[in-house]
């Protein structure tokens, strides 16, 4: 039996190689009559493999006699291409003009692809049928028919290698990045779990296919960090991609969980489209660039927003497949049919829900992100000179891994085996209140040591201490490329409201209800775990409700709507109740930023400070220039404004300042670098007493 397997597999690497060699020359084919061959040889192919199929559907000679027939009929046909093909160039040649270019025209390309998806559709057809893993008389028609033979190891395999060949073959015809895109995706293609009908193998697709998915994402996030300027094609490109991404691995998570295959079958399919398309296409990957993609907010919605959906589903697959005791019949818990519509409403609100702030608060996506978005964290370690940034950086990632993924998680889980499902989302969420059912008590003294240590470290360190090193949301926000993205605090309308130090009408409408449904969810938990009364909110404890609802759902809403509301709106909107109670003990603590010299503010026209701020205190500079020193309890003490500095004029005072002034200890050596000066005489003279002295026209060049 392993013979025949094996010949079915050579000569499915056969007919794979051939067709990268024909997408090759139709990629390159400007000509009517090397346009006409290349269809011919593909029509040529599908007719092969059309009268194979009709005879594994029907074995016997008369079947085998009628595949000959129809074989013959479709080769028969395709002659008719390449014969008017030739007719058509030599009527060019008599008349004396060169052939029209055919190659790239949209009716070639969609003639290749057709015939393409074709071929591989029949072969895989035919191969299943021949190697015994599809029966002849499939159940469900068309419908039944489609994702069983695309979902095969024949077609996904064999598609897989085609478009990882034809990434090879025109790798001279195509960008470097698009290389290593269409490279990756046609890897990932290859891990596809329900290609092979084997444990191990689900293990290891779904392993090594999520950790190629990740590092994708990474090279992606990376490189439009260093490349603002994308051409239209390759940005329209990996849109496209993205979003296929997304609905691939929500077919995945739909097979896995009920065995439908139907939408990774259709994602498959029109993956294969976009790819065949753009190496067939290729050249407008190799045209200029178009306007930055920071003045972009759409596009960069969603890229944004493609990543995200599939790394929710992705999560919750690996969800599934590692712990899947767990997971296994949490989702989707409530029946939408056979219910009333209001009922049925409900369900699909509970159900979407808690998958969402589920998904998000599970350890393996907790940890995928992290894996994610850390990357890109150290890609900016690198670049950053300043030693106190590295370190706060270089915590923030420890306390990522400790507090976000390992203690909530993994710990909480392996303490507290009986808790019910909703409370198994991180135990954080217990700092905003009481907390839910037979853990209440042991969670107040909880509540009460995180507010303590809060509050004595924000008045210390300021707020930086939650909102740059113990949130998780500093390791999403402080990478390269999504750092890169408080442009948008200054593009976007709506972001630019919130713009400066000062609280507007909409900051404090914000605020106020944060804190207003904490204290309702906080004193409604208090009663429910005395018994007064039994209150829940889809199924749950208040404080654990809003705790989702906040950093389980809204959180990621607002991520992903970066290009909207602008980088850390967390804080520059005052939705985080933890960033909002650290943000009250900053206001009477010793946290500020400072400068060296009050006079090199005045005569810089830079304002990289103001530009590099995450939150957008554009307002920085006027203090600096005024007062030399900056405090807002806005500044979540990021340091970018420090590090940016082309003169070393700024630095962060806390308490360890306010101590050294206190015992009179000398002052560290000023590391300022003075902007160069030149004076100009006046009537009374030329020197520090009869001129005056200004900034040179000149641009000064960045010293660090």
């Amino acid at each position: 039996m392993w013979q025949y397997q094996l010949v079915l597999a050579v000569l499915a690497t056969l007919m794979a190689a051939t067709t990268a060699g024909l997408i090759r020359w139709a990629a390159t084919a400007r000509t009517t009559l090397r346009a006409g061959t290349v269809l011919f040889l593909l029509l040529m192919m599908v007719a092969m493999v059309a009268g194979a199929l009709l005879y594994f559907l029907r074995p016997g000679p008369a079947s085998l006699l009628d595949g000959f027939w129809l074989a013959s009929a479709l080769m028969s046909a395709s002659v008719l291409i390449i014969f008017a093909s030739f007719l058509r160039e030599v009527r060019h040649q008599e008349g004396g003009a060169p052939p029209p270019p055919t190659g790239p025209s949209l009716a070639f390309v969609g003639a290749v692809l057709l015939l393409v998806l074709l071929n591989e559709f029949l072969m895989g057809w035919t191969f299943s049928l021949a190697a015994g893993s599809l029966s002849p008389s499939v159940s469900g028609g068309i419908p039944g028919l489609f994702p069983a033979v695309v979902s095969s190891p024949w077609f996904l395999f064999t598609m897989s290698g085609e478009m990882l060949l034809t990434t090879y073959l025109l790798r001279d015809r195509l960008p470097a990045p698009v290389v290593v895109v269409l490279a990756l995706q046609s890897v990932i293609m290859f891990l596809s779990p329900p290609a092979l009908a084997a444990g191990w193998w689900n293990s290891l697709a779904i392993y090594a296919g999520s950790s190629l998915m990740i590092g994708l994402f990474v090279y992606l996030m990376e490189f439009i960090y260093r490349h603002r300027q994308l051409t239209g094609a390759f940005s329209t490109y990996l849109v496209r991609l993205l979003a296929i991404y997304g609905a691939m691995m929500m077919g995945l998570f739909l097979w896995l969980t009920y065995g439908a295959v139907l939408l990774f079958a259709a994602s498959v399919v029109v993956e294969m489209v976009i790819f065949f398309e753009a190496v067939l296409r290729s050249g407008p990957f190799s045209a200029g660039p178009s306007a930055p993609w920071q003045l972009r907010p759409n596009w960069a919605f969603a890229l944004l927003a493609g990543i995200f959906v599939s790394e929710v589903f992705m999560g919750a697959l690996l969800n599934l497949q590692i712990d899947p005791t767990d997971y296994a019949g949490v989702y989707f818990t409530l029946p939408l049919s056979g219910v009333p519509v209001g009922v049925a409403a409900y369900n699909a609100i509970y159900n979407g829900f808690w998958f969402l702030a589920g998904t998000t608060g599970s350890t393996w996506f907790l940890a995928m992100m992290g894996v994610e978005m850390g990357a890109l964290v150290a890609f900016k370690f690198r670049e950053t000179p300043q030693l106190e940034t590295r370190i706060r950086l270089a915590l923030m990632m420890g306390c990522y891994a400790g507090f976000a993924v390992f203690f909530p998680s993994i710990y909480y889980s392996a303490a507290f085996p009986n808790a019910p499902p909703q409370a198994t989302v991180p135990f954080l969420g217990w700092s905003m209140g009481i907390g839910t059912e037979a853990l209440a008590a042991g969670v107040v003294g909880v509540v009460l040591i995180t507010y303590a240590i809060t509050g004595v470290l924000s008045t210390l360190f300021g707020r930086r201490v939650i909102c740059s090193v113990f949130c998780t949301a500093p390791l999403m926000y402080q990478g390269t490329a999504i750092d890169s993205m408080k442009t948008f605090n200054r593009s976007s309308p709506l972001a630019r409201k919130y713009l400066s130090s000062r609280f507007s009408a909409l900051y404090s409408v914000t605020t106020g209800l944060v804190l207003g449904s904490l204290a309702v969810a906080s004193a409604a938990s208090v009663l429910d775990s005395a018994g007064v009364w039994n209150v829940t909110v889809l199924g749950s404890d208040p404080t654990v409700f809003l705790f989702a609802l906040y950093f389980g759902v809204l959180w990621y809403v607002m991520f992903v709507t970066i290009p909207y509301f602008g980088n850390y709106n967390c804080v520059t909107m005052g939705w985080c109740y933890t960033g909002t109670i650290a943000q009250a003990f900053q206001r009477v603590g010793f946290f500020k930023l400072k400068v060296h010299d009050r006079q090199v503010c005045r005569d810089c026209t830079t304002l990289d400070c103001a530009k590099a701020c995450p939150v957008g205190l554009v307002d920085m500079p006027g203090h600096f220039r005024q007062t030399g020193e900056f405090r807002s309890t806005k500044c979540c003490g990021v340091g970018d404004c420090v590090g940016v500095c082309p003169y070393n004029n700024l630095y962060i005072a806390d308490v360890r300042h306010w101590v050294r002034d206190r015992l009179g200890l000398p002052k560290r050596p000023s590391p300022v670098k003075h902007l160069p000066m030149v004076r100009t005489p006046s009537a009374g003279g030329v020197g520090p007493v009869g001129g005056s002295v200004v900034a040179p026209r000149t641009t000064y060049p960045a010293q660090r």
